[in-house]
């Protein structure tokens, strides 16, 4: 059976160490080729300051890109007994190479290791989601144009209130999504700072180059201060799962429109057969279960902030095991997130709309501020006009002029996407994925 890095002569009971180590193997196997990472850029900087030998560094980096590639396919496993990530893939190192396996771990400590693994990890996943959430963005933004002229009713209160359309329905989510994106690209850029070197969190005697280790990795800086370096553990995850519960709230509100947009009493569209599921009992239903679930576990999402903050706010400096836990909250909740994206997008771009919905006299009403505005443009003072069309709605005598004309920024007939996308577009730019692509790359050449 393996030895754990820190175990001595004396094996620690085996309840405890089930208690202790609880889901951290099975956490560890979302960082195990992001560990492989941040293990080569380091190796690269021992060798420069005189803690490997010229000729180590070769092998170790060769054997680790295989490790790599083992990860990267999902085939990279925690063997019984061993304690973590860390410890595994030293193992592997040291069974290949001998010796030379062991000192890959000079001038770190598994909590700097973990710190950057997180991080390395997290700004991966925030890569994914942001193009996830552009092809999203694009759906909604070309049915808005498709649909830009077909009328429906807005509401306040959930009574109907004044005219709406479909292009400014899909283009609202559209332009909700670069908030999102622009929260998300704040919280991307302090994950993407360095902590290696900070060891466990007080530095090391070691004359360790994190410069180095800070352009090997792409990262945009360090966090120059290894106590904050330590103290930036839950908060990093804290501040991402801000900028995920963001996303999240854009989709849930989605999924409830869609949902009631699509029920018979609304019938303002219609979800894609294919895309719902009927009942055991009754053969005419056709649920919208897609986005019920999308709806349920985007609320998860949200509270996903929470959870975390509720481990780590009442944390001194320095670490604590406490942080573990973190980690089986955060790390599967990019792939929750993802699944979500995912299908709404595949279910806006084949979703149908309803375009005779005002034809229904029970929409008339919605057009009384136009005729108020109508009157006040012809020189009746806005009080008197409002009292004359309440009054004539009160007679029965209201009778609406359905053809209307809105010209100011973000209106009905002036929706104003394309400096949407340009917004989005120059969000995008904003995270400069290239330099840690270019990063990741040349290491792993």
């Amino acid at each position: 059976m393996a030895r754990k890095l820190w175990e001595k002569n004396i094996q620690v009971d085996k309840d405890i160490e089930r208690f202790t180590v609880g889901k951290d193997r099975d956490m560890d196997l979302y960082l195990a080729k992001y560990d492989v990472l941040g293990s080569m850029a380091h190796i690269m900087m021992l060798e420069t300051v005189g803690l490997l030998d010229k000729e180590e560094p070769e092998p170790l980096l060769e054997e680790l890109k295989k490790i790599y590639q083992q990860a990267d396919k999902g085939d990279f496993i925690i063997e019984e007994g061993v304690e973590d990530v860390h410890s595994q893939v030293e193992l592997m190192l040291t069974r290949t190479l001998g010796d030379i396996g062991k000192k890959i771990h000079s001038g770190r400590s598994r909590n700097d290791q973990v710190l950057l693994d997180l991080k390395l990890f997290t700004r991966a996943r925030i890569q994914e989601l942001v193009s996830l959430i552009s092809d999203l963005f694009e759906v909604l933004i070309g049915q808005s144009n498709r649909y830009k002229a077909i009328l429906l009713p807005g509401y306040t209160h959930l009574q109907i209130a004044m005219p709406s359309s479909f292009g400014l329905w899909f283009g609202a989510y559209a332009e909700s999504l670069t908030d999102d994106l622009l929260l998300l690209q704040a919280a991307y850029k302090i994950c993407n700072r360095n902590p290696l070197g900070s060891a466990a969190g007080y530095g090391s005697s070691f004359p360790l180059n994190r410069t180095m280790t800070t352009e090997l990795l792409g990262f945009d800086s360090m966090n120059h201060n290894v106590v904050y370096a330590q103290m930036g553990r839950g908060k990093m995850e804290r501040t991402v799962a801000f900028a995920m519960a963001g996303i999240a709230a854009t989709l849930s509100k989605l999924a409830f429109d869609a949902c009631m947009f699509n029920s018979q009493n609304f019938g303002f569209i219609k979800l894609p057969d294919a895309y719902t599921t009927g009942s055991s009992i009754m053969p005419h239903k056709k649920n919208p279960d897609v986005f019920e679930l999308t709806r349920a576990k985007c609320n998860k999402i949200q509270g996903l902030p929470q959870q975390i903050t509720l481990i780590c706010n009442n944390l001194p400096s320095g670490y604590f095991r406490d942080l573990q836990v973190i980690k089986e909250l955060f790390l599967p909740s990019f792939d929750e997130l993802k699944d979500c994206l995912l299908m709404v997008t595949r279910m806006m771009s084949e979703i149908k709309v309803n375009e005779n919905i005002l034809d229904d006299d029970k929409y008339t009403l919605i057009f009384s501020v136009e005729e108020v505005n109508r009157l006040v443009r012809e020189g009746m003072p806005f009080r008197d006009a409002y009292k004359k069309v309440g009054l004539d709605i009160e007679a029965g005598n209201f009778v609406p002029d359905k053809n209307i004309t809105h010209t100011h920024e973000g209106s009905i007939g002036n929706l104003c996407n394309d400096a949407i996308v340009a917004l989005e577009q120059e969000i995008i730019s904003g995270f400069n994925f290239a330099k840690v692509n270019e990063a990741e790359q040349k290491l792993l050449k």
